[in-house]
């Protein structure tokens, strides 16, 4: 808050302004030129905001990363902001005109909630967390829709709002938390709050949460970036029961049909390689039949098929080679092609990536990819190229 506080004022905007493309590898000399002329604890609050502005744009994009706020937690677990954008728009399609918005970090949900014309509360117990969600609200232009609260979430008052967002904090001292009712706070408060809502409400959650853990009257949502899984979510007061898998950009989206699990099939032409999303959702069985395909094991979601058919659920690659693993003949393989560029995929397989690549030692003017993975239960591997 202190360092918030020294780079509010007219000076620390002005030093923000400076330091705003320091290469990290110049941060020393920077610093002790800037000493000369500023005080020490306002020039290392300036460069450490430059080095978290620059870390946020890959999720906030250059422009409001470059006006933002951030503490490195907030960096760290705030949504990306294509995602955060995408779940605004399915509030505001819902008819939804405010929202609580709960464990709201540096307000990345709050800002695209608002500027999809939604009113927001927005709440934090991390002073510094508030003040930066508040600060990020002003220089955004949005404070007239945005309410930044400092408070324990458990203790306010949503009934004012149309609608409830909870983000739980899944990391503590020791890491990443996987146990859902470990996150602060637990998930079962927070699907008690969510069904409180008057019309709507939406819960982030950790995308490997166990589908036996979803509430049966909610709808839960896996969601991609550009072939990323970046997050998942329950929904409550949508479609009780729901599984979906929603790619971004787009956002293309597919729904449960509650399929039986495909058949094993012999490897085909082609090996389709589902997204992340859809995979996470369960959905496998769903893209399997959008491609007229088959698994190559029956424990693995990697699909197969003889015909070429685009989607946007699934990477094609059209395979050459399919041989039982053996790292002596996919080395004469690679060396009669004059493989270089190798890319190697694994799903089933304990031999990691970088320890095949050294013992093959690809060398050529061409590329190839390498899945390692199993046929029918039988350790395998499949040579070819995207399609």
């Amino acid at each position: 808050m202190n360092d918030l506080a020294l780079l509010l004022s007219p000076e620390g905007r002005a030093l923000l302004d400076e330091v705003r493309d320091t290469d990290p590898a110049r941060e020393l000399a920077v610093a002790t030129r800037l000493r000369r002329e500023h005080p020490a604890e306002l020039v290392s609050a300036a460069l450490g905001q430059a080095r978290l502005r620059q870390r946020a744009v890959v999720k906030f994009g250059a422009q409001d990363a470059a006006r933002m706020f951030f503490t490195p937690n907030g960096v760290e677990q705030s949504t990306r902001a294509s995602v955060a954008a995408y779940r605004a728009r399915r509030f505001a399609e819902s008819g939804v005109t405010s929202v609580a918005d709960l464990c709201c970090g540096i307000g990345g949900d709050a800002i695209a909630l608002a500027r999809a014309g939604i009113r927001v509360l927005a709440v934090d117990r991390d002073p510094a967390t508030a003040a930066a969600a508040r600060a990020n609200a002003e220089v955004l232009g949005l404070a007239g829709l945005i309410e930044v609260r400092e408070a324990d979430v458990t203790e306010v008052d949503t009934a004012g709002h149309d609608a409830v967002f909870v983000d739980p904090a899944r990391r503590g001292g020791r890491g990443r938390i996987f146990d859902p009712e470990a996150y602060s706070p637990p998930l079962s408060w927070a699907v008690s709050a969510a069904r409180r809502a008057p019309r709507t409400a939406a819960l982030k959650i950790a995308p490997g949460i166990p589908h036996e853990a979803v509430p049966e009257d909610a709808e839960a949502e896996w969601i991609s970036d550009g072939g990323d899984v970046k997050e998942a979510v329950l929904w409550f007061g949508t479609e009780p029961g729901a599984v979906r898998a929603t790619l971004l950009p787009g956002p293309r989206t597919l729904l449960s049909r509650g399929l039986p699990d495909p058949e094993v099939r012999p490897p085909g032409r082609y090996l389709y390689e589902p997204d992340g999303a859809a995979i996470r959702a369960h959905l496998v069985a769903e893209v399997a039949e959008e491609l007229d395909g088959g698994l190559l094991d029956a424990t693995i979601a990697y699909v197969t098929a003889d015909e070429l058919r685009p989607t946007p659920y699934a990477t094609a690659y059209e395979i050459t080679d399919h041989l039982p693993f053996n790292v002596k003949k996919l080395k004469a393989l690679l060396r009669e092609r004059e493989v270089g560029n190798l890319t190697v995929k694994k799903r089933g397989s304990a031999v990691e990536p970088e320890e095949l690549r050294r013992k093959v030692k690809p060398q050529g003017p061409h590329a190839a990819t390498v899945f390692l993975t199993r046929v029918a239960g039988a350790p395998a591997m499949l040579i070819g190229h995207p399609a």
